[in-house]
């Protein structure tokens, strides 16, 4: 079973909730000032494997990073102070 609940009731039934998560396999999205903030579900959901099939899916959920600037810039800063790797021989 899937339940929102404030950050505020999360804290305060935290060692609850965390055994109604491991134990019946409810999940939870902890919302703060009324939207999601984060999810709390069993471990087994996050590890299972999955088919390559589901790929697509999995990426059109993730962020657009097109039109973000800062994101190409930081990726282009860490590159640029990376060492240098030693020739092999």
């Amino acid at each position: 079973m899937h339940k929102a609940i404030s950050a505020t009731e999360a804290v305060r039934h935290f060692s609850e909730l965390l055994n109604v998560v491991k134990y019946r396999g409810d999940s939870y999205t902890i919302t703060r000032g009324g939207k999601p903030a984060a999810a709390l579900v069993p471990a087994e959901e996050i590890w299972r494997e999955r088919p390559l099939k589901e790929l697509p899916g999995i990426l059109k959920k993730l962020p657009s990073l097109a039109g973000d600037e800062s994101f190409s810039a930081d990726v282009l800063a860490a590159v640029s102070t990376q060492p240098t790797m030693p020739e092999w021989e």
